[in-house]
């Protein structure tokens, strides 16, 4: 199997702890490639469309993943997937929704949506070890 380039990640998640969680379960298993974060759904259509003050783009580039928190504060992880799927230069970007939620309401949303993966948050640091390698494996080496 080839090996892909590495890829920008976006992060939208708006809990400073899962943030810190996050950033090191990538740096342990994804070294190669960048995490950027935001803090909620608008911060990430900002990014996403180079807005300050992300409107530098070679600081801020085209993720090759987002993963987003479903519940945030000023723009929610749904209402930021529909805006993203409805923009055709942003649609592509895989999205997978990361959080806390079981609720086979959010899930169900979440697909109609245009997510292309569901994961609940795991409880501990290790799980999320475990979710990293798999989206690493999936997300950042087999789909190109």
């Amino acid at each position: 199997m080839s090996r892909c380039l590495p890829v920008t990640i976006l992060i939208a998640e708006d809990d400073p702890d899962d943030r810190l969680l996050t950033r090191e379960a990538f740096s342990e298993s994804r070294p190669a490639n960048r995490v950027d974060f935001v803090h909620d759904g608008e911060e990430l259509l900002d990014y996403l469309n180079h807005r300050p003050p992300y409107d530098d783009s070679q600081r801020y580039p085209r993720p090759g993943l987002i993963l987003l928190d479903l519940n945030m504060p000023r723009m929610d992880g749904r209402e930021a997937l529909r805006a993203l799927k409805a923009e055709p230069r942003l649609r592509d970007i895989p999205v997978v929704m990361l959080s806390t939620s079981c609720d086979e309401e959010d899930i169900r949303r979440s697909y109609a949506d245009g997510v292309n993966s569901f994961i609940s948050k795991p409880a501990s640091f290790n799980g999320l070890l475990d979710v990293v390698r798999s989206l690493g494996d999936y997300c950042l080496e087999t789909i190109e």
